[in-house]
């Protein structure tokens, strides 16, 4: 199974546009490799990728075999409240992963505005 790291502040303010930065470490064959003895390094990609927050998917993609080994994804969302961003994705070889981070939202300021 392949790991990830994910880069999310640490606390954000309600309505704030979020920066995700997301690290897979996945070897993304493409097919046309050799091993050392010369055999073929089967193809296998990350077939999905989602994220989802607050229940709503908030980025996803299909990459192919053009993105290279542990690939880097970044995307920006808007927080809501505090909540779940769930990472998971599958390969082509049906191996899945998951990663899931807490999002800390400070609630919206209860004040009228001046």
């Amino acid at each position: 199974m392949s790991q990830a790291r994910l880069q999310l502040p640490a606390q954000v303010a309600h309505g704030q546009v979020v920066r995700a930065r997301l690290l897979i470490e996945h070897p993304m064959d493409t097919g046309y490799l050799q091993d050392l003895a010369g055999k073929p390094v089967p193809r296998n990609v990350i077939a999905d990728l989602t994220c989802e927050y607050g229940g709503r998917q908030v980025f996803r993609v299909e990459p192919s075999s053009g993105i290279s080994g542990n690939p880097f994804f970044e995307f920006f969302f808007r927080a809501g409240e505090t909540g779940e961003l769930r990472v998971s994705w599958v390969d082509e070889r049906g191996a899945k992963g998951e990663l899931r981070q807490l999002l800390r939202v400070q609630p919206p300021s209860s004040r009228p505005p001046a």
